[in-house]
């Protein structure tokens, strides 16, 4: 525990569904619900608007549906909360070397390691500072908890929500705690809050005065003697700039459960390969391989297999995926496929055999291009598969990349996501309303601008095509050199005024 409130908590506010507000003007100060859209998709962010419905985390999207049928339902676009989650790293990482990211929109960071704040008021300025610049570089606000400690810090920026700053004094965390729920200290689900109720245990102050020994007897020595210390306001966890990933894994719920064994078989392979992918992006492999299955009756298995070392071999992974597979019994279908690789190292042990097979496999593809080549010289009356190739999507019955054509000449059904980005060649940038019966609809607005207009076009219109998100603030503040000074179009803004206003 510290003296100094110098660890900070960045919590961004509704970050999906506030993202998906700043990008579409039409959406702003509307209720807006982020998540799967199919019929067994869940809420995986909503507005604080649609909140004021009883629309939370977590919850289906059907029950969502029926709680605020007039919200906005969006699909998640990651690539665009991945870059704005990158421009908020990039400015915590500017306040110290110690920055622990917890997901895309939460971190924490010790500022007293950057040598940018030793007291409470030097860390209130950084706080402050810290939210105008998210704002104007993003366009979205952040709450920001200042603590002696990381459980406190995140404590106090959950109290601070929404677009607001709170810091804990060191001294009063027992007084503050006292009337909280038993919910808000870490390690308390709701399995172990329905415990402690039972024994009469709903508030951090009834913690405290059943003792340590109570609650050692009611969890376990481990879990009730960290409570117990949790609930007295002690956590001496530092600040860890890299958190070391366990495991790597992907997962699948599909609308309708899957009763063909083919078909559950090539959904492993394709949630294999997604997880390799992510195990070589992160620099990883595996020793491994973990298979999860959700049946018809939400009964869920899971089986494992060893390797004799760590690999991020896709056809190894795969294999080893198919081989968990025989022996799990998908009759009456299921809901929810999943793969995933644990026991991570930093080094690969080369298997052989799946060296040999993807040798195999690329000698066969070599192959089968050349092959195709000199039948297509062949048709054309070209000099061979030396002669110069047609640029993509000029060759003859052969589209162009997204184009509306298939090589059979029949039109391509496309899929619009709602929420997702478009460009028409007449009407410029906007974003999928929703599609159905051969029609989708499209508003036509940017981040800034002013609420558009909405149209209406064929699915297949080759004029409309999908685009890359824009960014949410065209030409932000030069922030080079903060934290030293702040950009110049900030600092009229305030900082003791933003003080004055913070919970």
């Amino acid at each position: 525990m510290r003296a100094a409130p110098t660890i900070l908590h960045l919590d961004m506010d509704a970050f999906y569904a506030s993202a998906e507000q700043a990008a579409k003007p039409s959406l702003r100060g509307k209720p807006v619900v982020v998540g799967g859209l199919g019929t067994r998709g869940v809420v995986a962010t909503a507005s604080y608007e649609a909140r004021r419905f009883g629309v939370h985390s977590a919850m289906p999207m059907a029950q969502a549906r029926r709680l605020a049928p007039n919200a906005a339902y969006l699909v998640p676009r990651f690539a665009l909360y991945r870059t704005v989650s990158d421009q908020v790293m990039e400015l915590l990482g500017r306040l110290s070397p110690l920055v622990e990211p917890l997901s895309l929109d939460e971190a924490f960071v010790d500022l007293e390691a950057g040598g940018v704040a030793d007291d409470s008021r030097s860390a209130r300025a950084i706080g402050e500072q810290l939210r105008l610049v998210i704002r104007a570089v993003t366009g979205l606000s952040g709450s920001v908890g200042l603590a002696g400690s990381k459980m406190l810090a995140k404590i106090a920026s959950e109290e601070a929500k929404p677009d607001g700053l709170l810091l804990i004094e060191p001294g009063t965390e027992r007084e503050l705690l006292a009337p909280m729920s038993v919910r808000i200290l870490p390690g308390v689900g709701p399995a172990t809050g329905d415990h402690l109720r039972r024994a009469g245990m709903t508030v951090v102050h009834d913690l405290v005065e059943a003792g340590e020994a109570e609650l050692v007897r009611l969890l376990g020595r481990s879990h009730g003697a960290a409570l117990h210390r949790m609930a007295l306001g002690h956590d001496d966890r530092p600040v860890v700039a890299e958190r070391d990933a366990k495991s790597v894994s992907v997962e699948d719920t599909f609308d309708v459960d899957l009763h063909d064994r083919v078909r559950v078989r090539t959904e492993v392979e394709r949630l294999a390969g997604r997880c390799v992918g992510r195990l070589r992006g992160a620099g990883r492999s595996g020793r491994t391989v973990v298979l999860k299955v959700r049946r018809y009756d939400f009964s869920t298995l899971t089986r494992s297999e060893t390797l004799r070392g760590p690999t991020d071999d896709p056809v190894v992974v795969r294999e080893a995926a198919a081989r968990l597979l025989e022996a799990v019994d998908t009759t009456g279908g299921v809901r929810l496929l999943g793969v995933g690789v644990t026991g991570l190292a930093d080094f690969t042990q080369e298997d052989l055999f799946a060296q040999a097979a993807d040798a195999r496999e690329a000698e066969d593809a070599r192959q089968a291009a050349d092959a195709r080549k000199a039948a297509e010289a062949e048709r054309s009356g070209d000099d061979g598969p030396d002669a110069e190739e047609p640029p993509a999507g000029d060759q003859a019955g052969a589209p162009a990349p997204d184009g509306p054509g298939t090589g059979s000449g029949e039109p391509e059904t496309r899929r619009w996501s709602a929420g997702h980005d478009v460009r028409h060649e007449v009407h410029g940038y906007g974003w999928v309303q929703g599609s159905g019966v051969g029609r989708v609809t499209v508003r036509f607005e940017e981040p800034g601008s002013a609420p558009g207009r909405v149209r209406t076009f064929r699915t297949d219109d080759p004029r409309l095509r999908p685009a890359d998100p824009l960014p949410l603030v065209r030409e932000p503040p030069d922030y080079s050199s903060w934290p030293a000074s702040l950009p110049k179009s900030l600092s009229g803004a305030g900082v003791a005024d933003e003080a004055e206003s913070s919970p």
